[in-house]
């Protein structure tokens, strides 16, 4: 569904999640990212980790712009808003808005509580289940060294 909005072809949005030393997690972003990109219809769209991996907001923010974005849409890739929503991000933003005087800039709230969420959660739950007790495909995020098995204590 391509959301709309006036001047979304001037529109920047930027996902940035924590940031990971794991090269998996980082990939994640790009894989979000794309989807987003392909579902929203928004042109410009950029991933950035908060800290820990590239691109950073800063780079984000520089790669909107350079693609022609006067108003950048920061969306933390977060559950809950925490210290990072709150400050981190927003001050990361706003640094790297100075250096793009008349640029618009808005950090969104984070994922959160969304009807959608519990529905998301049913399914990964039904997959992992059905890929343990049937021998049935792994969800996408899992690999064969890190998935979903029982465990006994």
């Amino acid at each position: 569904m391509q959301q709309t909005t006036s001047g979304s072809d001037k529109l920047g949005i930027i996902i940035v999640d924590h940031g990971s030393r794991r090269a998996e997690s980082n990939e994640l972003l790009l894989q979000v990212v794309e989807l987003f990109r392909q579902s929203s219809g928004y042109a410009i769209v950029e991933p950035a980790h908060m800290e820990l991996a590239e691109p950073s907001i800063a780079a984000a923010f520089q790669k909107c712009v350079e693609q022609g974005a006067e108003t950048i849409v920061v969306h933390p890739y977060f559950l809950s808003p925490g210290r990072h929503w709150h400050e981190d991000i927003p001050r990361l933003a706003q640094e790297a808005a100075q250096n793009y005087p008349g640029l618009k800039h808005l950090v969104t709230a984070p994922l959160g509580l969304h009807p959608l969420m519990a529905e998301i959660m049913q399914q990964r739950i039904a997959t992992c289940l059905a890929h343990c007790q049937q021998d049935a495909p792994r969800c996408d995020v899992c690999t064969p060294e890190s998935s979903c098995q029982f465990r006994q204590a």
